[in-house]
């Protein structure tokens, strides 16, 4: 079975039992990656070519930016070929190297996000020493951090999710390799591995969360302290981007992974994979530069400069 499994490689189902929904899926897939491309790829340029962006908030949406088109980019381009034709196949190899990536940026992606929350602590709760606290080598410190939270989440929980005793069907129901899928995939013994997701869960999801929400408590408390309307109005606008970031990416990525055998995960968890692959990419660079002053004006210095080379 297991050499089956290598030279076969895997059928990833995702609706295949609704050929229509999935025409219609591939157009509105298509549709966000290319927004995500051109959403993450745009704020990365801006935040590297315009000074007045580069700020410890905007050097963590960069790394968020990179992070998401890394995401998406490891598993949307197979999902778009399995939707569009009728073969749904994916290789053993090429399974192994999705799980690698989608698991370890999925993992870093939490990190991240607690790191942002923590700049945006430092921002609001303590404003007259963030330039002396969020330094340059801080923040680099706390990108490698990220990073290599990633790499070490991926790396305790993939290889032991490739050895389990695939059934001989080999369908995966599921849009990608991920580990609850992959878990229900296994016609042997699993409770270790779903120990071991729940234990990479409350390191990576629950434990994050439990301190951006800690950290937000006391930023709720220090904008309440404020007087004026216009400066809880500010420190409103400098922490609601990431708060619906976060509130996104945990209530999709949460439901999938804290009961990866349930019920709810497997019937409607092909809903939440989609919306945190696909659509939370896509939503993240929308929702920093819509109400975003910072980035409307990097913009406008752009294409300003850009008018004025023409005329010239």
């Amino acid at each position: 079975k297991a050499n089956d499994t290598i030279l076969n490689g895997f059928i990833l189902l995702g609706f295949s039992d609704s050929p229509r929904l999935e025409k219609i899926l591939f157009v509105a897939v298509t549709i966000f990656y290319t927004v995500t491309l051109v959403g993450n790829i745009t704020i990365i340029v801006l935040s590297h070519i315009d000074p007045h962006l580069h700020t410890p908030m905007y050097f963590f949406l960069t790394q968020l930016s990179f992070l998401d088109l890394c995401f998406t980019t490891s598993c949307v381009p197979q999902m778009l070929v399995n939707l569009w034709g009728p073969d749904k196949t994916i290789s053993y190899w090429g399974c192994t190297t999705q799980l690698y990536i989608f698991l370890g940026l999925g993992a870093a992606e939490c990190v991240l996000l607690l790191v942002m929350a923590f700049d945006r602590y430092v921002a609001v709760c303590r404003p007259l020493h963030y330039a002396a606290i969020m330094h340059p080598q801080l923040c680099q410190k706390l990108a490698f951090l990220v990073w290599a939270s990633g790499i070490f989440g991926t790396l305790v929980q993939s290889p032991t999710t490739m050895k389990l005793p695939f059934c001989y069907h080999r369908r995966v129901d599921d849009f990608v390799c991920e580990v609850p899928a992959l878990i229900r995939l296994a016609c042997g013994d699993t409770r270790v591995n779903e120990l071991q997701i729940s234990v990479i869960g409350a390191v990576f999801l629950m434990g994050p969360l439990l301190l951006i929400l800690v950290s937000y408590g006391h930023i709720a408390r220090a904008v309440l302290a404020i007087r004026s309307w216009e400066g809880r109005s500010k420190a409103f606008r400098t922490c609601s981007s990431h708060l619906v970031v976060v509130f996104l990416f945990y209530c999709s990525v949460t439901a999938v992974y804290i009961q990866p055998r349930s019920h709810f995960s497997q019937k409607r968890g092909k809903f939440l994979t989609l919306f945190y692959t696909v659509v939370t990419p896509t939503l993240n660079p929308l929702i920093y530069t819509l109400r975003n002053k910072d980035v409307k004006g990097a913009f406008k210095r752009l294409f300003g400069k850009d008018r004025m080379a023409s005329k010239e």
